[in-house]
Parts: C-alpha cells; sequence; structure tokens
C-alpha cells in the first residue's frame, strides 16, 4: 500500500523554492507514495509545471490571506482575518522598530498573524503518513494537519532572518524532522535553534540537468547590442538579492570605459521600484536592464557571458547551480553560505560583498577570457544530478 504524503507551499510563482519543489516532484517515485500537494494560494507561473502524478488540493480560501492585502481580506469576507492583519502589522512594525531592522517588519506580522489567526482557521481533514511543509513559515501543517511524521524545509540562512525566534521556535518543536538544503544554512540554523540538532538532516536541493537543458533551447529574445559582454543574474527583487549592488557596481565599471557590458536581470518582486530609480540615477536604463517575470530563466542562461548572483545572503541559490549545468563562469558575493556552492576559482568565483569588488571581479573576467574557460572546462567534468538526495527523504518517511 502506497504510503501517503501532504507537501505544502504558499503559492507557485517562480523563485528558487517553487523551482526546487518542481525538480524535487519531477523526480518522486509515485510508483510507492501517494502524494497531495496544498498550495495555499492558487497563483503562479509554475503551476502548469506540476507532474500529473500529483493531487492538487483544492485551494482553502482561509490559507491563501496571509500575503494578500488587508483590503482584500475584507473584500473576499475574512473580516476576522483582516483584524488579525491590522493587529500583526501593528505589532510587527512596533517590533522592528525597537529592534532597528534593517529590512522591513514583514516577516514578524506574517508570524504574528500566523500565530493569532490559527483560532479562524481550519484543519485539513485527511490524516497522512508524512506531511512536508517545504517553505516557511511553517505553523499551517505544524497546527492544521494530522500525521504520523511531520518535516519542515531549511532554504535560507537563518543568521540573517529577521524574526521572532521564540515564536519560530515553538512552530520548529512541532516536527519530527527538518531537511535543510546546505550544512550551511544547517550551521546559521543551529545557532539559533541548538535544541534541535538531533532534528536535522541533510537534503540538497533537487536538480535535474536533462529538464534544465532541454527547457535551455526554448527560443527567446535576448538582444545583444554591438555583441556586448552580457551578465546575466535571477531572483526575486528584493533588498537581500543585493541587486542595487549589481547596479552601482556597473556603473563603476561604465566610470572606467567598460560601456561594452550589459547586465539582465530576471525577477519581479516588491523591490522593483527602488531599483528602476536607482538604475535612473546612475543613467543605466540602456545597460542595466530588468526582464521581469520569466517561466523559463535557462534559454537566458544558455546565451549569457557570465552568471552574477549578487546576494546579501542565500541558502543554497537554485539558480547557480543551474548555471553551472549550463556550463557558464559563475561570479557570487562572499555570503555565509557561498562556499557550500562555490570553490573559488576551482568551479566558479567568490567576491566580496560590495560594488568596488563585485566590479574588479567581473573586469577581471571580462578581460581574461582563459580564466572563464578554465572554470567552464572544470563543471562540464562534473555530473550535477542528484536525485539520490531524494533517498534520504525516503529513509525518513518509512
Amino acid at each position: 500500500m502506497k504510503k501517503s504524503i501532504l507537501i505544502a507551499v504558499y503559492d507557485m510563482e517562480i523563485g528558487g523554492i517553487e523551482r526546487s519543489l518542481i525538480n524535487m516532484l519531477e523526480s518522486f517515485n509515485y510508483d510507492n507514495y501517494e502524494v497531495d500537494l496544498l498550495i495555499f494560494n492558487h497563483t503562479g507561473d509554475f503551476l502548469k509545471l506540476i507532474p500529473g502524478q500529483v493531487n492538487i488540493l483544492p485551494q482553502v480560501a482561509q490559507y491563501s490571506i496571509f500575503r494578500k492585502s488587508i483590503y482584500q481580506c475584507v473584500q473576499e469576507g475574512h473580516v476576522s482575518l483582516a483584524l488579525v492583519r491590522v493587529l500583526s502589522k501593528f505589532m510587527g512594525n512596533f517590533k522592528a522598530t525597537f529592534r532597528r531592522l534593517e529590512e522591513d517588519s514583514g516577516y514578524m506580522q506574517m508570524q504574528l498573524a500566523l500565530k493569532y489567526a490559527s483560532a479562524f482557521l481550519p484543519r485539513v481533514k485527511k490524516e497522512y503518513d508524512v506531511v512536508i511543509s517545504y517553505a516557511w513559515p511553517h505553523d499551517i501543517l505544524a497546527k492544521k494537519v494530522k500525521a504520523h511524521k511531520k518535516i519542515a524545509w531549511i532554504h535560507t540562512d537563518y543568521s540573517k532572518l529577521e524574526i521572532d525566534n521564540k515564536i519560530d521556535y515553538r512552530i520548529w518543536d512541532r516536527f519530527d524532522y527538518i531537511a535543510s538544503v546546505s550544512q550551511e544554512c544547517t550551521n546559521s540554523f543551529l545557532k539559533m535553534y541548538p535544541d534541535l540538532k538531533k532534528r536535522i538532516v541533510l537534503i540538497e536541493n533537487i536538480t535535474s540537468p536533462e529538464f534544465i537543458k532541454k527547457r535551455a533551447f526554448d527560443t527567446v529574445v535576448f538582444s545583444n547590442p554591438e555583441n556586448s559582454f552580457r551578465i546575466l543574474s535571477v531572483g526575486r527583487l528584493s533588498y537581500v538579492k543585493g541587486f542595487d549592488l549589481a547596479v552601482k557596481s556597473l556603473k563603476i565599471l561604465y566610470d572606467r570605459g567598460f560601456t561594452n557590458i550589459k547586465w539582465y536581470v530576471i525577477g519581479y518582486g516588491g523591490y522593483e521600484n527602488e531599483l528602476e530609480e536607482l538604475i535612473s540615477q546612475h543613467n543605466m536604463q540602456n545597460s542595466f536592464i530588468l526582464l521581469g517575470k520569466k517561466t523559463n530563466p535557462y534559454p537566458y542562461m544558455k546565451l549569457c557571458d557570465i552568471y552574477v548572483q549578487p546576494s546579501r545572503y542565500e541558502g543554497k541559490a537554485v539558480t547557480v547551480t543551474e548555471a553551472k549545468i549550463l556550463g557558464k563562469p559563475v561570479l557570487i558575493t562572499n555570503y555565509p553560505t557561498a562556499k557550500s556552492q562555490i570553490n573559488d576559482g576551482v568551479d566558479g568565483f567568490i567576491c566580496k560583498l560590495s560594488p568596488e569588488d563585485l566590479a574588479n571581479s567581473i573586469e577581471s573576467l571580462y578581460l581574461d577570457e582563459d580564466k572563464r574557460k578554465s572554470v567552464v572546462s572544470n563543471i562540464k567534468q562534473v555530473d550535477y544530478s542528484n536525485s539520490e538526495e531524494l533517498e534520504k527523504l525516503y529513509a525518513i518517511i518509512k
């Protein structure tokens, strides 16, 4: 008899976590496991990429409100939950001001809203052998689903996540296992929650080179004025992804005379207006180009000269591995988990987290084709398929 598994994620918008989930579902053993997918908000371009063997559960209206506006919650008839959101926003802003956070209070607001909304949320009726909460926050699967085993996933560097750790700990403590995508993610998590050490298992993001290479052959319009040197970055337009640093570094390169470099970014998010304003301030509108949301970034990766991840922090960036699969030289900033993805000078390059060092490293790669070819030669010797990582998950859920 097949074991029943429930996997939950907020939506299927384009992002690294969602892309890694698709890769995992593509590799899953459906002969032994019956998989239900609980998507809190049925939106996102990745919905169409979910394998047919997966049973997508109907949307539960109350689960979808935590990233919607308060006005939209009221419009949809969730008045009690809207009031909880108002209270959570006020409390979250107060805590963020008191703690002098670098970012806004969005994470804390989410935590508080889920904490106080629990009484108004319905339970999932079916009982499962295993439930997997694939993306933070994990409250709904912790509190509203019955299962013999519960697993929650870590995708980020917890030393950088600005949350209320006491509230967070109470949720993590409800799970039997905690899956971490890298040793560095594990280390940063355990600095915050050392008592949970025995529950952690390392399960890297599943990658499918065949799937990625096949989709890289799609036709795209990717301008190449005057045979320019093309840089590509992929990620949500947010503070943590460091695209503001990228704009400043490209300006430095232009001031040095490297006007043949064009930087393209695939992604969307709340930081778009700030980025556009910064691009305009530096007169880089024709050089630093926001391509917007793309379901398939792989043809762009295939056509770029180098792939750059200028992040302030990452868990384990899926796109970095994908760029290597497509044979591209990769440059990343030295965020805390960087060395889990790049062996500097061997399969890519790591630079300091500043516009100046980013510009210096790009200049070096631009001028030295042999340097680029050397890492490409190295990465072509590596098999990046790792579906065997799923065996670690199967061992847990037996």
